[in-house]
């Protein structure tokens, strides 16, 4: 479907149509999504140079959290993982026993580099009660951004699907993050779940601001 607005002279452009909702048996059709950059882990706080410099040079940088489950009611276990992910590259550090690096503390205060997260509240309650110093700044929480292109789901297994027709799979989240040594599994399942939240603030916000106004989702059209 195209169309143009009057009298603005142009060609015609596609209008894009998101679905607002999907249902589990949809995604259980699609591919299984991956990860296909280089993955850097980092097991103490002895972070390279290049590796805050890269991070601080981006223009959006996706992140995420991981933690070991507790099956116990009322207990929380502290953050075992963050992961930080660029166009190609996914950086993982390890936060037990070390901690948070003061130079991944200066990163999230860096207000030139826009932080992409899903449920960032959570993440960052987390990481507060560790770290009285974090300082987030520029954040974006994607669960609220969606939402003005007309998509009513929350998680990012949903949305991902929703934007790209892609399945994550999410078999590693209940896995020990604290484990002495991460597995492959792991590893890929905490780099996708960065990278893609960087994936869909990317795609959304390149729509020229004509289409945005002009947005169709799925339900409008039932």
């Amino acid at each position: 479907m195209s169309s143009s607005l009057p009298g603005d002279g142009k060609k015609p452009y596609r209008m894009t149509r998101i679905k607002s909702t999907i249902t589990k048996e949809e995604i259980q059709k699609y591919p299984q999504a991956e990860f296909r950059g280089k993955i850097h882990l980092f097991q103490d706080a002895n972070i390279p140079e290049w590796v805050i410099r890269k991070l601080n040079a981006q223009q959006v940088v996706g992140f995420d959290t991981e933690t070991r489950p507790a099956f116990i009611k009322g207990r929380r276990n502290k953050v075992s993982l963050m992961q930080l992910a660029c166009e190609d590259e996914c950086f993982l550090f390890r936060l037990k026993p070390s901690g948070l690096a003061p130079e991944l503390l200066s990163f999230f205060a860096n207000p030139r580099v826009v932080k992409v997260g899903l449920s960032s509240k959570d993440d960052f309650h987390m990481l507060r009660a560790s770290y009285a110093e974090f300082d987030p700044q520029n954040v974006v929480e994607l669960q609220s951004y969606v939402k003005q292109y007309g998509i009513e789901e929350m998680s990012l297994l949903k949305i991902y699907a929703i934007l790209f027709k892609e399945r994550i799979s999410k078999s590693q989240r209940l896995s020990n993050w604290d484990a002495e040594q991460l597995n492959a599994a792991q590893l890929q399942y905490a780099a996708l779940d960065a990278w893609a939240v960087r994936r869909i603030y990317l795609h959304l916000s390149s729509l020229p601001s004509s289409q945005n106004k002009a947005l169709i989702t799925e339900s409008e059209t039932k």
